[in-house]
C-alpha cells in the first residue's frame, strides 16, 4: 500500500526514535512518505494532497488534534486514516482499543493494514469542522482554553493540569450559574445549557486509564449523542463526575441533564458569545453553531481489538 506517515513532532510523547522505529516498521510492507507538521491545519492540508496523490492511508503520529485535521482533509476521500497516539490523552485512538504506547499501536495498525480492515465510518460536524469523538460547548470549551493557554506544560503535566484548569474555570474563569446557549432540535424542542457535548463516540475522556463514560450509546455506525447539563451546581456536577467514571451506563437524562440520542443534526443559539472545542482543540467564542452528523464519511482503519462498525 502507499502510506502517507503524518508526524506532529511536537506532541506531548512523540520522540525522534519513536517515529523512527515506527516509519521503519511501516515500511517493511508498504511504500511510505514521511511529512511533519510545522503548523496549525498543516495536517489538514498534507491529508489533502495524500488523497489528490492517490495513497491509499494516512497514519497519523501525534494527538487528538493532529487527528482531527488529517480527518478533516481525509473526509468524503478514498483514502484511509489510521492513528497512532502520540498526544497526551489520544481519546480516538484508544476509544479503537488502540494501546497508548506508539509502538504497541503501530503493530495493532499494521496487523489491520494486512488484513484490510478499513471500514467507513460517520463524524460529526460543528459549523463545517468535522469532528472524530466530540465536540464541547460552553463549560468545557473554557476549560480546554485555559489548559492551551499553558500548552507548554502539557507535555509534563499532563492530567494535573487538566484536574487544575477544571478547578480554575468552574470556580471563576467561566460563568456556569446561567445558561449560555440554547440547543434547538428539528423535534421543535430546545434545551438551555452553560455546558453540552456532543458526541460522535464515547468515552468523552480518559482520566489516566480510566475512561470518562458520559453516553456509551455514542458510535461510529449511528448518529450523534448530545449530553446537555441544564444546572452546575457543585453537589450535583461532582456527582454527576464520580458517575461518568464509575459507571459503565453513561450519565443519561436526571433532574440536572439533558440526553437525546441519534441526533441528525441540531442548532446551538447562544443566550450570549460562548466558547466552543472540537476534539480536544480550542476554536474560540461563537453566537451560533450548525451541528450535524454524516454516515460513511470517512474511511478508517479499525484495529482488530477495536468494536467494528456495521
Amino acid at each position: 500500500m502507499r502510506v502517507m506517515l503524518i508526524v506532529n513532532s511536537a506532541a506531548s510523547s512523540v520522540t525522534a526514535r519513536t517515529r523512527v522505529v515506527i516509519q521503519k516498521a511501516l515500511a517493511a510492507d508498504h511504500d511510505v512518505t514521511l511529512a511533519e507538521t510545522s503548523r496549525r491545519g498543516h495536517a489538514s492540508r498534507l491529508a489533502q494532497s495524500a488523497a489528490r496523490a492517490g495513497t491509499d492511508v494516512v497514519v497519523v503520529l501525534g494527538g487528538d488534534g493532529t487527528l482531527n485535521e488529517a480527518a478533516n482533509g481525509l473526509a468524503g476521500t478514498d483514502t484511509a486514516l489510521a492513528p497512532i497516539p502520540g498526544g497526551s490523552t489520544n481519546v480516538f485512538a484508544r476509544t479503537l482499543g488502540l494501546s497508548d504506547d506508539p509502538v504497541e499501536a503501530t503493530a495493532a495498525i499494521l496487523d489491520a493494514l494486512n488484513t484490510n480492515a478499513v471500514k467507513p465510518v460517520g463524524l460529526g460536524s460543528v459549523n463545517g469542522r468535522y469532528f472524530l469523538f466530540h465536540t464541547g460547548l460552553g463549560f468545557d470549551a473554557a476549560l480546554v482554553a485555559e489548559v492551551e493557554k499553558r500548552g507548554g506544560l502539557k507535555r509534563y503535566a499532563g492530567h494535573p493540569l487538566f484536574a487544575w484548569a477544571g478547578l480554575r474555570t468552574y470556580f471563576g474563569g467561566y460563568d456556569h450559574r446561567s445558561p449560555a446557549f440554547a440547543i434547538h432540535y428539528p423535534d421543535g424542542t430546545e434545551v438551555a445549557s452553560p455546558f453540552a457535548i456532543v458526541m460522535n463516540t464515547d468515552p468523552y475522556t480518559f482520566l489516566g486509564s480510566r475512561p470518562f463514560t458520559v453516553a456509551p450509546a455514542a458510535a461510529l455506525d449511528r448518529p450523534l449523542a448530545v449530553l446537555a447539563l441544564t444546572s452546575m451546581g457543585p453537589i450535583s456536577f461532582v456527582r454527576l463526575a464520580g458517575k461518568a467514571l464509575t459507571s459503565t451506563k453513561g450519565v443519561g437524562t436526571t433532574s440536572s441533564t439533558d440526553e437525546r440520542l441519534d441526533v441528525t443534526e441540531c442548532t446551538v443559539v447562544g443566550n450570549r458569545p460562548f466558547p466552543y472545542q472540537v476534539d480536544g482543540d480550542y476554536l474560540g467564542e461563537v453566537t451560533e453553531l450548525e451541528i450535524a452528523h454524516h454516515p460513511g464519511i470517512l474511511r478508517l482503519v479499525i484495529p482488530s481489538r477495536a468494536p467494528r462498525p456495521a
